[in-house]
């Protein structure tokens, strides 16, 4: 394996993380949706790049499948709901930026402590990029939980699984056909059913502010 397509793969993975450190400081709903479609296009690049250095073949129709869903369909779905439910571009969040920005860099040095021991076991392609994607995982999910509208927190869980699926990539050279298939299934149902639960959360109560779904519970 070349070491120059070594350092392509961490260098896309990389970018894959700074897109993803740009969402969480982000507090404009179609810029996030921008942010993940960049991220799709990274995580393309990345998935044909490893197929191509690996000699994978199942890879290059998993970088197809990624390019018609994470880059096309889904981002389209996300901004039709945004125009539907005419959503305001500034997101409100649970903890300011700044504080977001020092957790976040807490975050990434914590995930790649963790994946240190695994990444020394595993192959020089993946020694650089197990870190990456698990930071990538840990940095969605804190831009879940700091932000206060649904539309975000969808974006977030998008954003979660594609560190999920560069780690796949990376690590193991690509998952079986079946399983990558039907987490692209997953993926799709997923967005399609929280975008049905936005427009319900919209029709009940004038707002994406899940905090209202906690005054429900409670008036129950």
């Amino acid at each position: 394996m070349s070491s120059l397509l070594t350092q392509l793969v961490n260098l896309l993975g990389a970018l894959l993380l700074m897109l993803t450190f740009a969402m969480i400081s982000q507090r404009r709903v179609v810029s996030l949706i921008h942010l993940f479609t960049l991220q799709g296009a990274t995580l393309v690049l990345a998935t044909a790049l490893v197929g191509y250095v690996t000699g994978q073949p199942h890879l290059y129709l998993s970088a197809g499948m990624t390019l018609l869903l994470k880059v096309f369909l889904i981002p389209w779905l996300l901004h039709r709901v945004v125009n539907r439910l005419n959503i305001k571009w500034d997101v409100e969040t649970l903890i300011n930026i700044p504080t977001t920005m020092l957790i976040g860099i807490g975050v990434v040095i914590f995930a790649f402590n963790l994946a240190l021991p695994i990444a020394n076991f595993s192959s020089a392609l993946a020694s650089g990029t197990l870190g990456i994607a698990l930071a990538c995982v840990l940095l969605s999910f804190l831009m879940m939980i700091t932000r206060a509208k649904a539309v975000p927190q969808v974006i977030g869980f998008l954003a979660m699984e594609n560190g999920l699926f560069f780690a796949a990539t990376a690590a193991t050279y690509g998952m079986p056909m079946v399983v990558e298939l039907g987490i692209a299934l997953d993926v799709l149902i997923g967005a399609l059913i929280l975008g049905v639960f936005m427009f319900q959360i919209r029709e009940q109560f004038d707002s994406l502010d899940i905090s209202h779904l906690e005054q429900l519970k409670e008036d129950q």
